[in-house]
């Protein structure tokens, strides 16, 4: 059974920095795209950061060259740096992988459980 573990959120001050980190295991046979994405308060989920199995990345207009996403194969691991944080960035971030199981032919979309990130003095 696939899980999905996040760590790293936490209490920040403006200008902080953050590093989350999304660890897959179980079952899995290869690991395509992976990604943060983030839940504020009365707000949607919007993506953060998305980087592909060649290591190409995209980001949010709101985080560009501020935020870092970057991937660990081996671990089976996702990375977000986040840097010069501001109380806008406060929310919910989940990571989400798209992986091919063991035995299976197709990709499946999973989530992770959410960690929270606060930004505030």
């Amino acid at each position: 059974q696939v899980q999905l573990v996040e760590s790293g959120g936490g209490l920040v001050q403006p200008g902080g920095s953050l590093r989350l980190s999304c660890a897959a295991s179980g079952g899995i046979f290869s690991i395509n795209a992976m990604g943060w994405y983030r839940q504020a308060p009365g707000k949607q989920r919007e993506l953060v950061a998305g980087i592909s199995s060649g290591a190409t990345t995209t980001y949010a207009d709101s985080v560009r060259g501020r935020f870092t996403i970057s991937r660990d194969n081996a671990k089976r691991t996702v990375y977000l740096d986040m840097n010069s944080l501001k109380p806008e960035d406060t929310a919910v971030y989940y990571c989400n992988l798209d992986l091919r199981l063991l035995g299976s032919y197709s990709a499946t979309n999973y989530w992770g459980q959410g960690t929270q990130v606060t930004v505030s003095s």
